[in-house]
């Protein structure tokens, strides 16, 4: 498998690739020799990371949430690479990874949401609990309903710029900008919520006039 095969897939798309291709196959390489590491290991690693990144973001930390988030992506990336690289891919795999960055990017919407309440006390109350759902909710669906649309033959169009790249980076950013000004992450969640939901109203309106 050559060098420009097992850094990326055909589904990656926009900050995501970026990041596996310029960061994670730094790593990679370097791990190809421990025979007794598998891809299921370097997902759970980097899941859990992620969902630090949330606890550590709703405990005050943003700038180090920020930190802990960003090596959670990078190896997110690691794990696949390892598996193609070693020939240990699997769906079961595929699977996990799927299962695991959705908990680790909630985690990160969690973490936001109360970083923004007990330590920025930002106010209303509620129209931080109403943006943080539509940003969840948002996120998680435009997962489901790219998969959900695979699996029934519906095409959507061009690959959304809202991508789990997209949002983990969001959060990172916001959570590190916390150390100029603390209600950014709030501008952040509105950014998710909006964008995501506008992007499954289309989905929707195109998958209405599917038969």
């Amino acid at each position: 498998m050559d060098r420009g095969d097992w850094r990326t897939k055909p589904a990656d798309r926009f900050i995501l690739r970026w990041i596996k291709v310029h960061l994670s196959s730094r790593i990679t390489p370097h791990l190809v020799h421990l025979a007794w590491l598998r891809p299921g290991m370097i997902t759970v690693t980097s899941g859990s990371l992620g969902m630090l990144a949330g606890v550590v973001f709703g405990l005050g930390a943003g700038w180090l949430a920020a930190l802990v988030g960003a090596a959670s992506q990078v190896l997110d990336g690691v794990d696949g690479q390892y598996a193609r690289l070693t020939g240990r891919e699997s769906r079961g795999g595929a699977f996990l990874d799927s299962v695991i960055d959705r908990y680790a990017s909630s985690a990160m919407i969690v973490g936001a949401c109360v970083y923004l309440g007990a330590h920025v006390h930002f106010r209303p109350l509620g129209l931080l609990i109403l943006v943080g759902f539509f940003a969840l909710v948002g996120g998680d669906l435009i997962s489901y309903t790219t998969a959900r649309a695979a699996s029934l033959g519906i095409e959507l169009g061009r690959p959304t710029l809202i991508s789990k790249g997209t949002r983990m980076t969001v959060l990172c950013l916001a959570a590190f900008g916390t150390l100029f000004w603390g209600e950014l992450p709030f501008v952040a969640l509105c950014y998710l919520a909006l964008h995501a939901n506008l992007v499954i109203l289309a989905r929707l309106v195109r998958a209405s006039r599917v038969p």
